[in-house]
């Protein structure tokens, strides 16, 4: 199989291969990550299903190898039944549906200030401009942190990604660690801070956070905290950044989103189908196991391909194609099961605010260029950048 998710090619269009591996090594060995790759909707839904087949355990170390902000504590994607259980629903004290819409207003405003430099300039690159600052800031605000360290936010939360494609250039991990150092540091005193001076923010919801006479310690709202900014933020950055390069690409498609305005989430939804923001996640087989696909043995490493599994045809007709009134339901762009992605309201919330208001708050726009340089990353697939050209 030609199949390597380290290869510039594949990042740049993972897709064909894909493809090649649902149709012809559905489980596939992949020499380069020491893993094997599962790629047809039905095999992957039954790898997120089933966490007692398929332990999450070794997510820190395979996803990031030493380069991990809190390596003393499994973190909540790390985690298996029952401690993942009891974070989870500790986690979740913090993070309700309820607070969620009640941000709206919050993003609305943010989305419509960041927008006015689009307004002003025939030319912008939507990633610097929109795609990235955004989710820093509606986070950064959540967590309760200062305007004045949001510029950080940024730097740190690039590193958290950029550890992720396990970088073996010295230079950089030294500047990955030491990014980490900081923002690891930075997070401790306001968690502390919290503790005696509560707020209306997401860390002292971790902080009050109780089930059954069990709280969450300092360790692990550190690593809930450090989850959000580093998933949250790269999750939203893209979904707007693959929203918009698909709808380039598919003028129809973007016709009929620009006549009817209540499809902005049909659209969301089929943008985390059809190129999704998270590609993999990794699991570990804890037996033998037998998939539709093909044998798994006991202990390996698993790389469930997400990507893939949204664009199976025996799942998805005309998979290819990106049709926003398919509005699907039941893709796995945001996983599935107990390690269902935490910040998903947020990123659908974020997601769907900035393209309601780049599609009709702006004037129409073009791509300035027809290829675009995709993130070096295998775990994550978005623009580096994306200029546009905004009409006068």
């Amino acid at each position: 199989m030609n199949y390597n998710p380290l290869s510039p090619a594949v990042q740049n269009d993972p897709y064909p291969y894909y493809a090649e591996l649902r149709n012809k090594a559905p489980v596939a060995w992949i020499e380069p990550m020491q893993a094997w790759a599962v790629s047809r909707y039905s095999d992957v839904d039954f790898i997120l299903r089933n966490p007692r087949l398929f332990s999450s355990g070794l997510w820190n170390e395979a996803a990031s190898g030493d380069l991990v902000a809190v390596p003393e504590a499994p973190g909540l994607l790390s985690m298996d039944p029952p401690d993942h259980t009891r974070m989870r629903k500790l986690a979740n004290k913090g993070f309700t549906p309820r607070l969620i819409r009640a941000m709206e207003p919050r993003v609305q405003a943010i989305t419509q200030g960041l927008l006015k430099t689009l307004r002003s300039q025939a030319e912008v690159d939507l990633v610097p401009t929109l795609s990235v600052p955004l989710p820093i800031i509606v986070i950064a605000e959540m967590l309760g942190i200062e305007l004045a360290r949001q510029a950080d936010f940024k730097r740190w939360s690039d590193s958290l990604v950029q550890s992720l494609n396990h970088p073996t250039d010295e230079v950089v991990r030294t500047e990955i660690q030491r990014n980490i150092g900081e923002l690891r540091s930075y997070l401790e005193q306001i968690i502390q801070k919290r503790r005696t001076e509560p707020g209306e923010d997401l860390i002292t919801a971790f902080v009050q956070a109780e089930e059954e006479r069990q709280t969450l310690t300092s360790i692990e709202i550190l690593g809930l905290t450090v989850l959000l900014l580093a998933a949250g933020n790269e999750t939203t950055t893209n979904l707007i950044g693959n929203a918009v390069l698909a709808l380039l690409a598919h003028p129809e498609e973007l016709a009929k989103v620009r006549a009817d305005r209540t499809s902005i989430s049909a659209l969301v939804e089929e943008v985390l189908r059809y190129d999704s923001p998270v590609q993999v996640v990794y699991r570990q087989a804890t037996q033998d196991i037998e998939l539709a696909g093909g044998k798994v043995p006991a202990g390996a490493t698993v790389l469930a391909l997400l990507g893939a599994a949204n664009r199976d045809e025996r799942k998805f007709p005309d998979p290819d194609r990106f049709e926003v009134a398919r509005n699907p339901s039941d893709h796995v762009g945001f996983g599935y099961g107990i390690h269902y992605c935490l910040g998903a309201p947020l990123a659908r919330l974020s997601g769907r605010v900035a393209l309601d208001a780049l599609l009709f708050d702006c004037p129409p726009f073009t791509q300035v260029r027809g290829q675009v340089p995709r993130i070096a990353a295998f775990l994550v697939r978005g623009p580096q950048t994306l200029p546009l050209r905004f009409a006068a």
